[in-house]
């Protein structure tokens, strides 16, 4: 992006869309934790989706900057965890 001959916006997303409840199975399953033990889901707290859907498109950037991502979802959780895992020393 720095080194486009004119500025410019650029979306960078997997083009994908996941829940909450997707993200934290993918965390328990790194943890080696079972879902329904360590989450607890409480109906009263839920509200409809504001949205159908959300996802990013970067077409634009993948266009102009031949841009592609390199990770999963499930390759992004799991560094993620990896990274908070050595910094807090477990």
């Amino acid at each position: 992006m720095m080194q486009m001959d004119k500025a410019s916006d650029y979306v960078i997303a997997m083009e994908e869309t996941h829940t909450v409840e997707q993200f934290a199975r993918v965390v328990c399953n790194k943890l080696d934790l079972v879902y329904e033990d360590v989450i607890k889901i409480n109906s009263k707290f839920l509200r409809p989706a504001e949205v159908d859907l959300l996802i990013g498109d970067a077409m634009k950037a993948r266009v102009d900057l031949q841009w592609t991502p390199k990770y999963t979802f499930e390759s992004l959780i799991e560094e993620m965890v990896t990274e908070e895992l050595q910094y807090y020393g477990n």
